[in-house]
């Protein structure tokens, strides 16, 4: 069956193949909306549900439209947004609303995020995208540099760097409080890996339910019920990422920020390698950063923890006997320590010696409400822009990638997208997308 010419057209438009004027000629961003803000959302549930609830509740947002691919959630969206238009394929939704659309978020499987939130920038759209920016290296560097280059405004949905609790952990690092930083520990204890092979059974697709749209520019697979959709594409390399994919670009937030951390240096997976489709269980990865003005040595060492993994005893003998919270960050520094739950306000060690240090906690922000108000030209690019979350969403990748190659020290070379001397690595950074799903200047 051939596709709708909409499909179509805009399949040549992303491609490059044939150029539409609005694209070809938009080098920039839409400038600022007068009145409502025109959105739009790739997602009509889940997460998305999420991001379209809080981004409507600001007082000068018009949702205009929601690409679903999943029929139930596209009902969903119909009931919870009257008045907007509902599509089941997101580049005909492009294609129709896109010229008179402010901006968008991208709320969607991992493996989505780059094709959605590059065709919407290069019509000039502002992007509020969901975490894991995208699901491969070179793709997230590359939404990174197009946004940059193009004044659009972006924000990488890390709600939590909005929260009075993290911006309260960054300002007690950068005054100093428990000093120069000798090293940290993050962890997570959910396990988004699977040990088992992939099921030989084929299901019949849905009716209504546009699998091919599903996959996009991802490796196509059949459609196993319960296996994929929903939520459990996090556990499948070629979808979703891993533990860390999830939750790293949370719970490394505040000490990425705080410590000022940019690329790895290097890095090393002590944890159990992948299958062939499934990422693993229990990941040990151990980063080395440049030092800078927050760390006591010329390199900072930081490692990340998931599943039944933890950090050493040394480390949760600091807390000096409270109970380490399931998820969050230890980060040890010369004058003290500073555990970071997920989500909580800092703590600070030895309690002997903060007992009497008056915490100054720093106001949350709107996180959603930042983007919008960027958009209206009425407040700073929001702090999560992809200027940020560009390179921390990389370092979270890049643990993924270390994980195929257990017990190996892979030397990151950030400017070039390369491990020196490990081709086989250097090999993940960038994928290929599968024919018809390719986008200028990704795949």
């Amino acid at each position: 069956m051939s596709l709708p010419q909409s499909r179509r057209t805009h399949i040549k438009q992303i491609s490059g193949a044939i150029l539409a004027p609005y694209i070809a000629s938009t080098s920039w961003a839409k400038s600022p909306p007068s009145e409502r803000v025109r959105h739009a959302s790739f997602g009509g549930s889940g997460m998305a549900g999420t991001d379209l609830g809080q981004i409507k509740t600001h007082p000068n947002v018009e949702m205009v439209a929601v690409a679903e691919i999943d029929p139930n959630r596209r009902r969903q969206a119909q009931a919870r947004l009257r008045g907007a238009k509902i599509y089941s394929d997101w580049r005909e939704m492009l294609d129709k609303e896109g010229k008179e659309l402010d901006s968008v978020n991208v709320s969607t499987p991992d493996h989505l995020h780059a094709s959605m939130g590059m065709s919407a920038m290069q019509m000039g759209l502002h992007v509020y995208g969901q975490k894991p920016l995208a699901h491969d290296v070179y793709e997230v560097r590359r939404l990174t540099e197009y946004a940059k280059e193009n004044k659009i405004i972006t924000q990488m949905g890390i709600q939590i760097h909005s929260a009075k609790e993290y911006r309260t952990a960054v300002k007690l690092v950068h005054d100093g409080v428990i000093g120069k930083i000798v090293e940290a520990h993050s962890f997570s204890s959910k396990r988004w890996g699977d040990e088992n092979p992939k099921p030989t059974k084929k299901d019949p697709i849905p009716e209504g339910f546009d699998w091919d749209a599903w996959i996009g520019p991802a490796p196509y697979t059949d459609y196993i019920k319960g296996h994929y959709h929903p939520g459990q594409w996090r556990k499948r390399l070629d979808y979703g990422t891993g533990t860390f994919g999830d939750m790293g670009c949370h719970i490394y937030d505040p000490t990425f920020k705080a410590l000022g951390l940019t690329y790895p240096i290097s890095l090393r997976s002590e944890g159990p390698k992948p299958n062939k489709n499934n990422w693993g269980f229990d990941a040990v990865i151990h980063y080395t950063f440049p030092g800078n003005q927050y760390s006591k040595n010329k390199t900072l060492p930081v490692t990340w923890y998931d599943g039944t993994a933890q950090p050493p005893a040394r480390i949760i003998n600091l807390l000096e006997g409270q109970k380490r919270p399931s998820q969050g960050s230890i980060v040890v520094g010369t004058k003290g320590v500073m555990l970071i739950p997920h989500v909580g306000m800092p703590k600070l060690f030895p309690e002997k010696k903060f007992k009497d240090h008056k915490m100054e906690i720093v106001e949350k922000m709107h996180h959603w409400h930042s983007f919008i108000d960027a958009v209206r030209g009425e407040a700073p690019v929001p702090s999560a822009n992809f200027d940020y979350s560009g390179p921390l969403t990389e370092t979270v990748l890049l643990g993924g990638i270390a994980t195929r190659f257990p017990k190996q020290e892979l030397i990151w070379d950030a400017t070039n997208l390369s491990f020196k001397d490990n081709s086989k690595a250097t090999d993940l950074v960038q994928k290929k997308y599968r024919k018809g799903w390719e986008v200028k200047g990704l795949g």
